[in-house]
């Protein structure tokens, strides 16, 4: 029993062993260390699991805890039929509308191939449980993967890099060729893997924060200070040199205080 790739559902399965090795490993082991450690964190979730490429080697892992969510009904019952014990494991729903504390009711780790389609969407997911996911391991398409771990000053730069690295630590691990999947996509892929920093407040309200960064990027080739008139408030003086800057140029403590100045 095979399963047949979906365009719909952006699925390109990873049929390369030892990069399926390499990105399991990527997830820490169990060190003994602290225990607000990522490591010690032993409920893992792997998102889009597909035909069990990188199941099977999280399966062999007896640090972890593991539970998966797949939409594909077609991979559910591959997994089902090729994997023993996926019953209680496997659950058949899409991630992004899934109640995530029904699964973990306390911390727990992301590892998976996202679809490239909806990559951002589980990101922005994963934002909003941040408290709770100290580790995500992930392979996405190179050019996402470029831009989040990207730092301030170049046109790779954007929200989805501030927004992660305001609470992640990003780490680009390794590039990915096409050949790597059947079907091939046609474009390069890289893993990534995330690591929650020590940062617990922005100084600023988050949700305004977001709304500034978002603001400032949606017209990245305009000066802040016409990016952001749709947030300034009436009579707010922007002749701060900040504000003849564009979005690109500022790191995600720039945006917090350019947040706390605004409101």
């Amino acid at each position: 029993m095979e399963v047949r790739a979906k365009k719909a559902l952006g699925q390109h399965f990873l049929c390369d062993l030892t990069i399926a090795q390499k990105i399991v490993a990527s997830l820490s082991q169990d060190t003994g260390e602290a225990a607000r450690s990522s490591s010690n964190v032993r409920d893992v979730l792997e998102i889009g699991p597909g035909m069990g490429v990188l199941t099977q080697y999280l399966l062999q892992r007896e640090d972890i805890d593991l539970k998966l969510v797949e939409l594909d009904g077609e991979s559910v019952d591959y997994l089902l039929t090729h994997f023993p014990g996926m019953q209680g494991r496997l659950y058949q729903a899409d991630y992004l509308r899934l109640d995530i504390h029904k699964l973990f009711p306390g911390p727990y780790r992301v590892i998976g191939n996202f679809p490239y389609n909806i990559s951002s969407q589980i990101f922005f997911k994963i934002l909003d449980d941040k408290d709770r996911i100290p580790e995500v391991v992930c392979m996405i398409q190179k050019e996402v993967a470029e831009r989040i771990a990207e730092q301030p000053g170049s046109k790779t730069y954007g929200i989805l890099s501030v927004l992660l690295q305001a609470w992640y630590d990003i780490e680009y691990l390794f590039t990915v060729g096409s050949g790597a999947f059947a079907p091939p996509p046609k474009v390069q892929s890289a893993v990534v893997r995330l690591r929650r920093n020590a940062r617990t407040d922005l100084g600023c309200d988050e949700k305004l924060f977001k709304a500034v960064v978002k603001t400032a990027f949606n017209q990245r080739r305009k000066t802040l200070r016409n990016a952001l008139k749709p947030l300034l408030p009436e009579g707010f003086d922007a002749s701060d040199p900040v504000f003849d800057l564009r979005a690109e140029r500022l790191s995600v403590e720039d945006f917090a205080a350019l947040t706390r100045r605004i409101f």
